[in-house]
């Protein structure tokens, strides 16, 4: 499931990335927080010292840092970026979740879930999920713009309002090789710890089988793992990598 989870995340960026030499890169035109800037390596890949070289020139020339998300082990790639300098921000996580284990909790009394389509919805579930993970606003036209492709693309996003004020916001990636990634799920500070970040994951999850497809996600390992996603029925199935150059 490992490799299959690689190749719909390669897949889930293709559209909008570059190619740079065995690397596939996603640069965000509107943000250069690393966490929306980022290269994957291609199936398979063994990159040269110079193939790694080119990949840290297209980010500087844009002023992005140079950062890979990749799942391991991939041997090849370790090597090569480690011997360019390369370091591991962080290890996180996999998770995949079986439908005959799924538990999706109640939605808290006051809280209500709403699929986000218009330009208004889209807008307030980008400021919920900067503000959550502390992430600089966009523009209400760069913030349309990004939330529109994921829906262009086969994603879905969640709002979550407490009696009608934005509290949380989350959503999954298109299918890709059958599989959707839940992801971005944030809850403002004065909402949290009330159920809402569960609430949407275990929806999100749920319309992901609903459609035919099968999730996953990758969290922080901060012991969310257990505590909000275990109790819905994720399971740790291996580890995801950030790799940086500072």
């Amino acid at each position: 499931m490992l490799a299959d989870i690689q190749a719909a995340l390669r897949d889930s960026i293709r559209p909008d990335a570059e190619q740079v030499g065995p690397f596939l890169v996603r640069f965000d035109a509107h943000s250069d927080n690393v966490y929306m800037n980022y290269a994957v390596p291609e199936a398979g890949a063994t990159p040269t010292a110079a193939d790694v070289a080119d990949l840290v020139e297209a980010f500087r020339a844009r002023s992005r840092t140079p950062r890979l998300e990749y799942l391991r082990p991939s041997p090849a790639v370790d090597a090569a970026l480690d011997q360019a300098g390369f370091t591991v921000d962080q290890l996180q996580p996999m998770m995949g979740v079986d439908r005959a284990d799924l538990r999706v909790p109640d939605v808290p009394d006051g809280v209500e879930l709403v699929e986000a389509t218009s330009d208004d919805e889209l807008v307030a579930v980008s400021e919920v999920q900067n503000r959550a993970f502390g992430v600089g606003s966009l523009t209400r036209e760069a913030a349309v713009h990004r939330q529109r492709g994921l829906l262009r693309h086969g994603g879905l996003l969640l709002l979550a309002l407490a009696r009608g004020e934005p509290a949380g916001g989350g959503s999954y990636t298109g299918p890709q090789a059958g599989l959707s990634q839940v992801a971005g799920i944030g809850v403002l500070p004065e909402y949290r710890n009330q159920g809402i970040a569960s609430a949407i994951c275990g929806e999100l999850t749920a319309r992901v089988f609903a459609a035919g497809n099968i999730p996953f996600l990758e969290t922080e390992p901060d012991g969310k793992a257990g505590r909000l996603y275990g109790p819905i029925g994720y399971r740790t199935i291996g580890e995801s990598t950030s790799i940086s150059l500072k």
